[in-house]
């Protein structure tokens, strides 16, 4: 078998570094890519013939096709796309801006299709390939304080959910992955954005909110080191799954909106 190529967005730092670390370690070829790569190639310190490294903003679909050109003109091909750079825009939704509103959905909805309308292309030439779409469980979930970002999850999982059964037939596969709370820099305030807008009514429950959060940084239980080895493994798994739920709160709390959905439909089905 020849080693895939990977191109991995958001792969500076958290889970998207990792995945790349791991993949080029199994032998693979990687390209890494994020808004700033200064270092990267140093830091995963791989041959050069193994390892391209490209600066790439998701949101800007021309330089998105100019990374796709890159990496097939070096590697001839591409084997999984790890759709992984995204923003978690947390807060009230009343308290966040429009335009940070936006902007969540450009990063993590957007962007996503950017990289994804590139790369398909060449994945149906080869009629084969793996995308893999870093999601949440709260993709599945919402809960106070992340409306906007579960939205943008949810909308992410929705379109592939409907793209995963458009390529499976020119033997390109999908997998969505649904974590809980990882060990990330993903709660940092250098990360993570909070509304800003002040507004008397949500003051008590946005001030918990932040709490919490300033807590969970850097104490979540779930450790990205372990999603990351599961994912490289997928890709090369004769038995692929479509979704993978990683952790312990992520399958209590899918599971929990599992029930609910099979409870409100039993009763809608009693109404009717």
């Amino acid at each position: 078998m020849t080693d895939k190529v990977w191109f991995i967005t958001g792969a500076a730092k958290g889970l998207g570094y990792l995945i790349a670390r791991d993949a080029l370690r199994a032998g693979d070829k990687v390209a890494a890519t994020s808004r700033a790569v200064d270092g990267l190639a140093e830091r995963l310190a791989a041959p050069e013939d193994r390892l391209l490294a490209l600066p790439l903003d998701v949101t800007d679909a021309a330089a998105v096709a100019e990374a796709h050109d890159s990496v097939v003109k070096v590697f001839g091909q591409i084997d999984v796309l790890v759709n992984n750079a995204g923003r978690a825009q947390l807060g009230f939704f009343e308290t966040i801006r429009d335009d940070d509103v936006r902007r969540q959905f450009e990063i993590n909805v957007f962007g996503a299709m950017n990289v994804a309308r590139a790369v398909l292309p060449t994945m149906r030439r080869q009629r084969s390939g793996l995308v893999v779409t870093i999601s949440s469980v709260n993709g599945l979930v919402s809960n106070p304080g992340g409306s906007i970002y579960s939205a943008s999850k949810f909308a992410l999982e929705g379109w592939m959910e409907g793209l995963a059964e458009e390529i499976a037939p020119l033997g390109i596969r999908s997998l969505i992955v649904d974590p809980g709370m990882m060990r990330t820099n993903f709660l940092d305030p250098s990360t993570a954005r909070q509304g800003d807008l002040e507004i008397d009514d949500y003051a008590e429950a946005v001030t918990a909110f932040r709490g919490f959060i300033s807590q969970a940084n850097g104490a979540q239980d779930n450790d990205p080191e372990e999603l990351a080895a599961l994912i490289v493994n997928e890709a090369s798994s004769d038995a692929p799954d479509r979704r993978l739920l990683f952790g312990a709160d992520a399958h209590e709390w899918a599971g929990a909106k599992c029930r609910q959905l099979a409870s409100e439909i039993d009763a809608s089905n009693a109404r009717t």
